[in-house]
């Protein structure tokens, strides 16, 4: 996919995630999270290069200007958006699936300070509130709401609906996921 293809993709995926979104310029000019994402994109092929030194210090500089760390050895799938962004870290180890959605202040963190993998892996189409914590080299299965400010420590299969602290699962009912992301209460 040509670079010009995955800037209108991204575009368009907070144009479809972002109810306040008005148009293509002011998205592609105003949206933090989305500079943060395009600048992850350079400085992780940067990393696999080689030129690691110059991937850490260009992502340094994107989280001074975005408020957003996103390290650039992780890894993270298509249409991924970051709405409001300011606060967000995500782990060297980190995985991240197509067609995620996270808010502000969320980390996709590690517990331990061991060589490998410490950061969580995280299917595809899932949504994690504002303020979340998801911690160590676990799996958020498909299609996963994490409520906002949850702290989960533990693997779940997919459609999950995880909320509290520590997080557990509680039933997700019927709604689709986009409904349910507008829903009050599941906090996000």
């Amino acid at each position: 996919m040509g670079m010009l293809s995955r800037v209108r993709e991204d575009v368009g995926a907070a144009r479809a995630h972002d109810p306040a979104a008005r148009g293509t310029i002011e998205i592609a000019l105003s949206y933090s999270g989305l500079h943060a994402v395009w600048a992850y994109r350079l400085h992780h092929r940067l990393w696999r290069r080689g030129f690691r030194t110059l991937a850490r210090f260009g992502s340094q500089f994107t989280r001074f200007l975005t408020g957003i760390e996103i390290h650039p050895g992780a890894r993270i799938g298509r249409r991924f958006f970051i709405d409001h962004g300011m606060g967000v870290v995500i782990g060297e180890t980190a995985e991240v699936g197509d067609d995620v959605m996270i808010f502000h202040g969320v980390t996709l963190g590690g517990k331990s300070r061991g060589v490998g993998k410490r950061h969580p892996t995280i299917g595809d189409g899932v949504a994690v509130g504002a303020g979340a914590k998801i911690l160590g080299p676990i799996l958020i299965g498909a299609g996963t709401i994490v409520g906002a400010n949850a702290v989960v420590t533990k693997a779940c299969p997919p459609r999950s609906l995880l909320l509290g602290v520590p997080a557990v699962e509680r039933p997700r009912g019927s709604g689709a996921h986009g409904l349910a992301l507008l829903d009050p209460e599941y906090h996000i």
